[in-house]
Formats: structure tokens, sequence, C-alpha cells
């Protein structure tokens, strides 16, 4: 089932160079819309950071997630995305990030679970051929034996489906716990007192740089899927600053939920 609802499609890569926070987040929103209203055909999209973040879900309270002084002392800048789910610690060249637009009826008759596990199930083979026994866990993980590898984040709106991934390739653990409030909690309540129990990076799982780590998944979706180099047009990216600037860039967006 899994293979039939992406074979289906013909796939584009956006991988462009290194963006703010805010225009990723802005991205995500256009680029959804713009599949939804049947503009742009299914995409796929590697990030690229230019400065660190912490990336909130689109519910969480700013107040309880993040140590606001902690992440201006560190110059991680705060933002809040469109789906639901936790909290990500973002550092430049130490994570790798990438969302998926595709129409609606790719995921028809799925819950929110089965939706995941069927957006998941490529980036799980491709971690298995780096010699990784990935899996999904539900609601929104990908794990390992030696720990979480990644977290996922999904909406729907109008009709397409956005799903994104952040993989932990390297990870400053004592930052993330600084800055993070409910990285603190969670350790604590398992009386834990490194992070790196709790997040492997793949780096230690694969010993590959981060940039082949990317080429390698790349190439597993490209082996099972219709995939061709796809380019952010004109239109999209002026959509994209102007929303950046209006609102992904904003205190009033980023405190929605104080």
């Amino acid at each position: 089932m899994n293979s039939e609802r992406f074979a289906g499609h013909a796939w584009q890569l956006i991988h462009l160079p290194a963006q703010s926070p805010a225009l990723h987040m802005a991205l995500d929103e256009v680029l959804t819309d713009e599949v939804a209203a049947g503009r742009r055909g299914p995409t796929l999209r590697v990030w690229e950071w230019a400065s660190p973040a912490v990336v909130m879900g689109r519910f969480q309270s700013l107040r309880n997630e993040v140590d606001m002084a902690a992440a201006q002392r560190h110059g991680i800048e705060v933002v809040r995305r469109i789906s639901g789910g936790g909290a990500m610690f973002i550092e430049p060249g130490n994570t790798i990030t990438y969302s998926i637009y595709a129409p609606e009826a790719m995921v028809a008759g799925l819950d929110f679970q089965q939706s995941y596990a069927l957006m998941d199930s490529w980036v799980i083979q491709a971690l298995g051929e780096l010699g990784i026994a990935a899996s999904y866990q539900p609601l929104n993980d990908i794990t390992s034996p030696a720990g979480k590898i990644a977290g996922a984040a999904q909406a729907r709106r109008g009709k397409a489906v956005l799903h994104h991934v952040t993989m932990a390739y390297d990870i400053d653990a004592d930052k993330m716990l600084d800055v993070l409030r409910i990285g603190r909690e969670k350790l604590s309540d398992k009386g834990t007192t490194s992070a790196g129990k709790r997040v492997d990076p793949l780096r230690s799982q694969t010993g590959l740089s981060r940039a082949q780590v990317i080429e390698r998944m790349i190439a597993t979706f490209a082996g099972q899927y219709r995939l061709q180099p796809g380019q952010l047009l004109a239109h999209e990216l002026d959509k994209a600053r102007a929303l950046a600037e209006q609102k992904f860039a904003t205190a009033q967006w980023t405190a929605a939920v104080p």
C-alpha cells in the first residue's frame, strides 16, 4: 500500500541554500497551499538552516516550552510552525529536516497514525540501508535501539497534507536542555541526567557526514519513486517572504499561545 500511494505521483525535489527559520515556516505554508490548489505537484523539500532555532508546534505554549532568556543568550530564534507536535531544537549542521507536500488523496482513508507511518516509510528504509534498525513509533517518532532519531509533525490544509521531520544528526544536549523546558522535565521524570540517552545522533550511528546522509536519503527516495529536480517558483518565494515578515517572524504569531 505504501509504495503504491507514493508511486502514483511524479515528485519534485527542492533543496535550496540555507534559509532563515521564519522563511522555512512560511515555505511550508505556501508550498502546502500550492499543492492543495493544484498549482504544484507532490514535493520533497530538504531544508538547510541559516541560523539556530527552536521550532514550536502550533498549539504549544511559548512560556511552558522555551526558556527565552537562554534562547537569547545562545542566539537562538524561536519560531512557531503550522503543524502540531512538540518543540524541535535546531542547529545548522546538526539536524536534517525535510518536508513532504502531497495531495490529500494520498492519505485518503488513513487515520493520523497510518498517515504518519506512510509518510515515514521511505526514510525508515533509507536509514536501514545506512545500517540503522530504525522503526516508526506512534504517533510521531522514528527510533532505533540506540535511541530516538527523529520527530515528525503533520498538518492537513485544504486538499493537501504537510508532513515534516527533523532528524538529529548531531546534538548539543547541554544547550538543548538549557533552552527547552520540556526536555528538562522529561529527563527529570526519568531520573536521567544525559539527553544523549533520549536522542541518538545519526553521526554516531552511521559515521557519515550530514551531506552524505542526506544524499543517501534522496537516493533511496529516487530509487523507489519518480523524483526529479525541482525549483521554488518566483511567486512562491515572494509569497513566502511576505508571509515570513508579516506572520512567522512576528511576536504575535510566536506567542499566539503564551
